[in-house]
């Protein structure tokens, strides 16, 4: 097995903006993995919250290639195994290399990822479009420029329930609200009775990720379903999240791939928990890994190629918040 890497700066539609920062260029690794004749893609974004850049991933990656190219057709929770000690502080990496894998060990099945896993898409949820905190005329400029079934927008600012207010005069979509740790219990709390009145569907992460007696507070209090984000980074996370959240935002990027994410998936299920996949900012190579996982999904946010200005890859389409996947075997991509 050979592995490839390549680094993108994948530029933005417009500047992106939540409460803890704003970007107009969002740096990606793409991992290749070659087999066989076949190839298998991955992605992982650059993050600055999780103190993870490009060249990070790639040294983490380089000192461990032998082992990486010495694999061979193991199952891709093998593999994942057997490379989690060594990237253990570089979920990043991590992911990247995992979905790589699974494309990879799907193309050499003869299947798509999720027919590999035995889902149907029959019932797959609908994808949201993220709007990012501006002024409200560039909010609803965005709404304008691309209508869509669900919005999710991004808060934290001491305006909040006054940009929803505006933003619902212009459109009757679904709202789901990320207020990225940006609020305080009673902040929350209140702020959710007027957000239900103006049709928002859903609060995530409203708080700082660490405080579970506050989000304790707001799970028995607030009269919207709280689904958790910066709360669940990893596998054991999920478990933490129950009776603290009604739902949790699994990151592929942050758990480590789909082989952990598949598990975390589960597992809040068994817990009576709502299931939530959410993106980076990722390219098409990430945001087709996605795609393979909605049948197990309540809710999706998979909208980060819908951002770039321009994609360095095909793959899923997404029209109106329905995804269409490609014809090709595996997660379905091909670099541009």
């Amino acid at each position: 097995m050979k592995l490839i890497l390549k680094e993108y700066n994948l530029k933005l539609k417009h500047t992106f903006t939540i409460s803890r920062e704003s970007i107009d260029f969002q740096p990606s690794l793409i991992v290749e993995l070659q087999s066989d004749g076949f190839s298998g893609f991955g992605e992982a974004t650059s993050n600055p919250y999780y103190k993870t850049t490009v060249p990070m991933m790639m040294e983490d990656l380089e000192k461990i290639r032998t082992i990486i190219e010495s694999t061979e057709n193991e199952t891709p929770e093998v593999f994942w195994s057997k490379i989690h000690p060594y990237l253990k502080d570089d979920m990043f990496a991590l992911c990247a290399l995992d979905l790589a894998y699974n494309d990879l060990y799907a193309r050499k099945k003869g299947k798509k990822l999720y027919e590999l896993w035995n889902y149907t898409t029959e019932r797959n949820p609908m994808t949201d479009y993220t709007i990012g905190i501006a002024s409200i005329e560039k909010m609803v400029s965005k709404m304008q420029e691309l209508p869509w079934p669900i919005y999710k927008i991004k808060l934290g600012t001491k305006e909040d329930i006054a940009i929803i207010k505006e933003l619902r005069k212009h459109t009757n979509a679904v709202f789901r609200i990320d207020a990225n740790c940006g609020w305080g219990v009673e902040e929350t709390i209140n702020n959710a009775i007027e957000l239900k009145k103006l049709g928002v569907e859903f609060l995530e992460q409203p708080m700082k990720a660490d405080n579970w007696e506050a989000h304790r507070e707001v799970f028995k209090h607030s009269v919207l379903p709280i689904i958790a984000d910066e709360s669940c980074i990893i596998e054991e996370d999920v478990a933490k999240c129950f009776n603290h959240f009604h739902g949790v935002n699994v990151k592929l990027v942050k758990c480590g791939g789909l082989t952990p994410g598949k598990r975390m998936i589960e597992e809040a299920k068994k817990l009576g928990l709502r299931t939530m996949v959410g993106c980076m900012t990722e390219s098409t190579v990430g945001i087709s890994a996605i795609a393979h996982l909605l049948p197990q999904l309540d809710y999706v946010d998979m909208d980060g190629a819908l951002l770039l200005a321009e994609d360095i890859a095909t793959g899923v389409t997404i029209k109106d918040g329905v995804v269409s996947y490609s014809n090709l075997n595996g997660t379905g991509v091909t670099l541009l």
